[in-house]
């Protein structure tokens, strides 16, 4: 075979892989948005906030969520709802904008560094309205030392894009603009963005977006208080002729790399010190749809000090055929955010994942990471008597695919016959069973487990746990195996199918200590922005279902035995993440929790004073955490309720 015939069937071949490719990415967009669709016509048809919240929808799907577990129930209590929403409304949109006075205040501070920031928007046949909106965006900024970089790849048809902006550079020489001879798409305009650029800092913006007018003022702030090299805030998604006519409202947890990984929340609006591009390039061709995707997992892996603004001061047009109105759109955008969370994996030398879209959005990911060494996991069960509710846990334990188990019962004071009777029948299937005396306590039952312990990994368990995941144990193992993290947890669901456990945020609830967010929940909601349907990073997560190798379990002294009930898996996770490790959460694993079932009733009696004490051990250790706030969970959201309801409308 010739060389010409040889290079004709590498062509063939590559056409015909690619057009596979394509067609494989479309059925699989067909198949999530026909799910999709379905799943959120039945909760819509069923959802009590609908048919209660027509006077107030201009606020949309964030306000409806919340709506739907704080039902008015007479006129009175709907008066007080809908005001609260209106002050929200108000809050977030326009009117959130500095007065008159604040804006001069801030046009007029003068910070330790005030560096140019280069804005780059890289411009195709922009619409004339949403041209001149975000340009006005950039030059009302009380922040002045810019630079507003404009790279036009638009065709004939829209000449008017380029007389527009050469005007505005006329009256402002803040305004860059260059004709590009050719369109390059979204990736070759933006970097030809970079080389009209001069300034220290750079910022990506969108050409149909608006900033916040003090959105580059608060940016130097952190950067002048926190030394950021990359930044990102919070923001709104909207439609039509005005940013209060919101549809989404996005508030972002601060940056977490597995968060970021399965899911772009960092997206707008980024910021960044323009040394970090010495080592890599800002947008690839090869990304176009995902380029941001792209360039964020790159850039903030090389940044040393990553900072979120927890304000909403980016607004995020949609309309037809933007990525923000439909991913569909360009459903290339999919396939490219893919390959982009690949190629960052692989970065860090992890190989082999697996990466599928979920049911929450196609560009929301599920990450199947290969399991390097089928290495034995040992099963801790504290148990007293109930013997039922143990076999239960046992027998969803042996339908684990898992192989290299071993499986410990802690004994702990049980007193029926039938108990040791089956802790006999156990030990000829080779469960091992040891014994703990002494009153219960959670922390000192386990690390003595621990200590009995034959594996590398320890899935601690509570015995009226009830695993319904196959994969349970290597959805954990995937996690726990890295190097750099510490706890994973699972998805833990009420036997009437609410949800108990979706990770911990530090400062939750009435104690103001720790609480299970999505609390109750219903078992199939996505969670807010989609969380219930990607692994992510948390602050701590429940021992009732926990791995974690045996190494860093040592490593950080075991469970705090001062603590024998109350917050002793938050106590572990906090000294893990104080090591360095990441704590993660992952819905992929999931059981039934009958919680607290199996301790008798004299020690919930006891539970009052005991629990304060403990309480009280927990903020002496930890009250800085606590006040700090919880990093994985937005300011702006109430510590009074688990369902990312908004201070300003639950607490103010």
């Amino acid at each position: 075979m010739s060389e010409r015939d040889l290079e004709f069937y590498k062509r063939e071949y590559d056409r015909v892989l690619t057009e596979n490719h394509r067609l494989e990415t479309e059925l699989e967009l067909s198949e999530y948005r026909r799910t999709s669709a379905e799943e959120n016509l039945a909760r819509i048809k069923n959802s009590i906030a609908w048919k209660l919240t027509k006077p107030v929808r201009a606020v949309r799907v964030a306000f409806i969520r919340m709506a739907y577990y704080k039902t008015p129930k007479n006129l009175a209590k709907k008066i007080i709802y809908k005001k609260r929403l209106e002050k929200a409304y108000v809050l977030l949109g326009t009117e959130s904008f500095p007065n008159e006075e604040e804006g001069e205040k801030q046009r007029n501070t003068k910070f330790d560094k005030m560096p140019l920031i280069s804005i780059l928007v890289p411009l195709y046949n922009t619409p004339e309205k949403f041209l001149r909106e975000m340009i006005e965006s950039v030059l009302v900024q009380t922040y002045g030392n810019f630079e507003l970089c404009l790279a036009d790849g638009s065709d004939e048809d829209h000449s008017f894009v380029g007389d527009i902006c050469k005007d505005y550079a006329s009256k402002d020489k803040r305004v860059v603009y260059k004709k590009l001879e050719k369109n390059e798409g979204i990736s070759g305009n933006t970097n030809r963005c970079v080389e009209l650029s001069t300034g220290e800092y750079i910022g990506l913006f969108d050409h149909d977006d608006i900033l916040h007018p003090s959105a580059l003022y608060e940016y130097v702030k952190v950067i002048n208080e926190q030394n950021a090299d990359y930044i990102y805030c919070d923001e709104i998604t909207f439609e039509g002729d005005s940013i209060n006519d919101m549809i989404t409202l996005h508030f972002k947890p601060d940056y977490a790399i597995d968060t970021l990984r399965a899911n772009n929340y960092i997206c707008h609006f980024s910021v960044f010190k323009r040394s970090l591009l010495k080592e890599t390039e800002l947008f690839r061709k090869e990304y176009d749809g995902s380029q941001d995707h792209d360039m964020i997992l790159r850039l903030t892996s090389l940044a040393e000090n990553v900072v979120h603004v927890p304000k909403i001061l980016y607004y995020w047009r949609s309309h037809p055929g933007s990525v923000a109105s439909d991913i569909s759109a360009k459903y290339y955008a999919i396939d490219a955010a893919k390959r982009a969370v690949q190629n960052h994996l692989e970065s860090y030398g992890i190989y082999n994942t697996i990466i599928s879209s979920t049911r929450a959005f196609p560009t929301i990911f599920k990450l199947d990471y290969e399991i390097l060494e089928k290495k034995k996991v040992s099963v801790i069960i504290p148990n007293k008597d109930n013997v039922e509710m143990l076999s239960k846990c046992l027998e969803a334990l042996k339908k684990q695919t898992y192989e290299n188990v071993e499986i410990i019962i802690a004994e702990n004071n049980s007193v029926k016959d039938e108990t040791f009777k089956y802790y006999e029948q156990l030990k000829s299937e080779g469960i091992k069973v040891i014994k703990y005396d002494g009153d219960f306590n959670f922390s000192a039952i386990n690390n003595m487990a621990v200590r009995e312990a034959a594996g590398d990994y320890l899935l601690l368990l509570n015995n009226d746990v009830v695993i319904t995941t196959d994969k349970f144990i290597e959805e954990l193992l995937m996690y726990a195996q890295r190097k750099d993290v510490g706890a994973v947890g699972c998805k833990l669901l009420f036997p009437n199918g609410t949800i108990q456990h979706g990770g911990i945020i530090i400062g939750l609830g009435a104690d103001r200590i720790a609480g299970h967010i999505h609390y109750g929940m219903q078992g199939d909601y996505i969670g807010y922005m989609g969380r219930l349907c990607y692994a992510q990073n948390m602050s701590a997560v429940t021992a009732a279902a926990m791995m974690v190798s045996k190494d860093k379990y040592l490593e950080v002294g075991g469970m705090d035995e001062e603590l024998a009930v109350a917050y002793n898996d938050v106590d572990f996770c906090l000294k893990l993440r104080e090591k360095g490790y990441l704590n993660i959460f992952t819905p992929f694993a999931e059981a039934t929790h009958y919680e607290s079932a199996s301790r008798d009733s004299y020690e919930k009696d006891a539970a009052g004073e005991r629990f304060k004490n403990e309480c009280q051990h927990f903020k002496d250790r930890w009250q800085e955490v606590i006040d700090k706030g919880d990093p994985y969970y937005n300011p702006n959201f109430s510590l009074n309720v688990s369902d990312y309801s908004l201070k300003i409308v639950v607490d103010r």
